[in-house]
């Protein structure tokens, strides 16, 4: 195993911990997440988040959103989900799908 590839583990553990610390009823981006985590590309995010084992780890992953405010895409079933448990937890939603940041971003 590379320098590199050690690294990666603890990058994600480094992601899983932020978005583990996202307050119940708030959301946020993957910019912010990558800001608070020390990573430089927030795409690393969402693929440190597609390969996250919730049978494993209680990480509340729908409480990260794209810098619109909207849900990113990926499977209809997995964005349906997505926003079934953030409206679970309180978060509204406007008629453009979005949710203000200003209301419920960190």
């Amino acid at each position: 195993m590379t320098n590199s590839d050690n690294k990666l583990p603890n990058t994600f553990e480094n992601i899983y911990a932020v978005v583990d610390s996202i307050p119940f009823g708030l959301v946020m981006t993957y910019s912010q997440v990558a800001l608070y985590s020390g990573v430089t590309n927030p795409r690393v995010v969402g693929y440190a988040l597609s390969r996250l084992n919730t049978n494993d780890r209680n990480t509340p992953w729908q409480r990260v959103v794209n810098s619109r405010g909207k849900i990113s895409n990926r499977s209809q079933e997995q964005m349906k989900s997505q926003r079934d448990l953030l409206e679970s937890e309180g978060v509204c939603f406007g008629r453009n799908g979005r949710i203000d940041l200003n209301v419920y971003g960190v």
